[in-house]
C-alpha cells in the first residue's frame, strides 16, 4: 500500500482509529511529488544506512527502505508502533525504535548501526523539536548529510547570511557544521492535518572540515547564543548578561 496516496493514509488512520497528537507536532506528508524530491535530495544507495526521525505511519520509510541498505526509524509515539509494524511488514531492512531522538546517544547508535560509516539522516521533523534535533544530529558528528522537512522560516534562517534580519544563532550553528541548501518549498495542503504555516525541505551537507578552527566549540556557541539573545542591546551587554 503506497502511503503517499491520501486515500491510503486515511484508510490506515481509520483502521487503527489513530488520533493525532498535538504535543508531538504530527503532520503526515501526503504528496508523492514531495516524497520523491526528498528521496532524490538524500542521494541514497544500497550501501547507506539511513536514520529517519519521526516516521509517522511509515509513508517515507517505505521509500527509504527501497533506496537504502538499512533504515533506522526513531518514533516517539507508542501508538504508532503497531501501525508501523503493519505498514512496514514487507520492509525487512527497517528497524523501528520507540524512543525520543533527543534522549538517544545518536553517535553511539550511528556507529553501531552504520558499521563505522557516516549515516544519512532523513526526517519530517515536528516543528517543536527542529532546532534541538538538528543541533543534536550535527554535534554527534555521525552524519554525512541531513535532509529534513522543517518550517519554512526556520529553513530560511538556516540558509541566510550575515546582514539579513533572519541571521542568528541557528544560522551560525548550521553553517559551522554544514552547507545548507533549500531543495523545495512545501505548502500546507501537502500534509494531513494541514499545518498553519508553510514548510521547506532543506539539505545540510556536512563540511569536510569546519570553516573556522576553534579550541572549544561549546564556549563558542555559548558566546553566539548570548550575542543573539538580546539583539537590541550592545554586544558587550549581551555577553555580560550571559554570565
Amino acid at each position: 500500500m503506497d502511503l503517499g496516496n491520501p486515500k491510503n493514509t486515511i484508510e490506515v488512520i481509520q483502521k487503527y482509529n489513530f488520533a493525532f497528537q498535538k504535543k508531538f507536532g504530527q503532520n503526515f506528508l501526503i504528496d508523492t511529488h514531495v516524497l520523491d524530491k526528498i528521496i532524490s535530495a538524500a542521494g541514497m544507495t544500497k550501501e547507506d544506512t539511513v536514520l529517519e526521525v519521526g516516521p509517522g505511519i511509515g509513508t517515507m520509510t517505505q521509500r527509504l527502505s527501497q533506496a537504502a541498505g538499512q533504515v533506522i526509524a526513531v518514533e516517539i509515539d507508542t501508538n504508532l508502533i503497531p501501525i508501523l509494524k503493519d505498514t512496514l511488514q514487507d520492509c525487512e531492512n527497517v528497524t523501528v525504535i520507540n524512543e525520543d531522538i533527543l534522549k538517544i546517544d545518536i553517535k553511539k547508535m550511528a556507529e553501531e548501526k552504520g558499521g563505522g560509516r557516516p549515516v544519512k539522516v532523513v526526517a519530517n521533523l515536528p516543528y517543536y523539536i527542529t532546532t534541538p534535533a538538528i543541533t543534536a544530529l550535527m554535534e554527534s558528528g555521525a552524519f554525512e548529510h541531513i535532509t529534513v522537512m522543517v518550517q519554512k522560516e526556520v529553513a530560511d534562517r538556516m540558509q541566510t547570511g550575515p546582514g539579513n534580519k533572519d541571521y542568528g544563532a541557528l544560522s551560525l550553528a548550521v553553517q559551522y557544521y554544514a552547507d545548507p541548501y533549500i531543495v523545495a518549498n512545501v505548502p500546507p495542503n501537502c500534509f494531513m492535518p494541514r499545518p498553519k504555516v508553510g514548510s521547506a525541505v532543506i539539505r545540510l551537507t556536512r563540511h569536510a572540515a569546519p570553516p573556522v578552527k576553534v579550541d572549544n566549540e561549546k564556549w563558542m556557541f555559548d558566546i553566539i547564543r548570548a550575542s543573539f539573545n538580546q539583539r537590541r542591546k550592545t554586544l558587550a551587554n549581551g555577553l555580560s548578561n550571559s554570565d
